[in-house]
């Protein structure tokens, strides 16, 4: 049998240190993942993906985990993450398939298919907080990962500057709510709006604080509409559920990008295809393509 080649990382090593070592140990190309969005009551979940070429090719200058950058440095890292990037993805899922699947289990998935959405197979796989199962690849959660390792901080800039852009569209469409400066998540001034106007399509309606706004009890449910059949009753212990199915805007492709379906044969058990797949959009990219989203 082989010997294992043991690979030591300082935690002073710097951003890039973890995929270097996996470099060294032959585990290349490294993925990193992340998404932004988790913990607001209104918007998509935005997931992302990004391999980052080997050496300086792939250093960035000023990343480091997205909600310590300023609006101004995270659009400059975006750029340069696209434009040097082996291969990136991201994946748009709105607010009703949260609403539907809870929030922990569309996270899982969103972070499936946004590594399956990659233009290039990762050998290995790094994940910020928790372990994601059903990757394909052999993986490591890391603690603040985005803050310590250069692939997940980039996904995570790709992720929060993507959905901030959407969130900015929706504040035009629903001015009431000034989703361009909170970006859906619960602040004083975002809560005062959903008690004055209740709450829009976009937001989630798992959300206890948005249940209250539409005068849902806890132990209730939100009625559909006409037009609308009511949603199953799934939690994930988040929230009591009691969802409408909605719509919401498709994010444009980027280049030649297209909607990359999971194959079923790499599909976990409780990551089978759904009848709401056709509402999360997946946009990719890599050094050839890159650019910007189309309007």
């Amino acid at each position: 049998m082989p010997a294992v080649r043991r690979v030591v990382v300082r935690r002073d090593s710097g951003l890039y240190a973890y995929e270097r070592a996996l470099v060294r140990g032959g585990l290349a190309p490294v993925a990193g993942v992340d998404e932004a969005g988790r913990g607001a009551c209104a918007g998509p979940l935005v997931s992302a993906a990004v391999i980052l070429p080997e050496g300086s090719r792939g250093e960035v200058r000023g990343l480091a985990d997205s909600k310590l950058l300023t609006a101004a440095a995270r659009e400059r890292c975006y750029a340069e993450i696209v434009r040097r990037a082996v291969a990136w993805s991201v994946v748009v899922v709105p607010p009703a398939e949260c609403d539907r699947l809870g929030m922990h289990r569309v996270n899982i998935e969103a972070l499936r298919r946004a590594l399956f959405a990659l233009d290039t197979r990762p050998a290995y796989v790094l994940t910020d907080g928790f372990p994601v199962d059903g990757l394909g690849a052999p993986g490591l959660a890391v603690w603040k990962g985005d803050r310590v390792i250069a692939c997940i901080a980039a996904a995570s800039v790709i992720a929060k500057v993507t959905r901030d852009r959407l969130m900015c569209e929706l504040s035009e469409r629903y001015p009431a709510y000034d989703f361009a400066t909170h970006k859906g998540y619960c602040t004083a001034d975002h809560q005062a709006a959903l008690d004055q106007h209740g709450p829009c399509p976009e937001h989630r309606l798992r959300y206890i604080n948005v249940m209250r706004a539409a005068g849902v009890d806890r132990t209730g449910s939100v009625p559909a509409s006409a037009d609308e059949p009511e949603a199953r009753d799934e939690t994930d212990g988040s929230a009591p559920a009691g969802s409408v199915p909605g719509r919401s805007s498709v994010m444009g492709q980027n280049g030649s990008g297209t909607v990359a379906p999971v194959p079923d044969g790499d599909r976990p058990a409780d990551d089978q295809p759904t009848d709401s797949e056709d509402l999360v959009s997946v946009t990719t990219g890599n050094r050839a393509r890159g650019g910007e989203r189309a309007r």
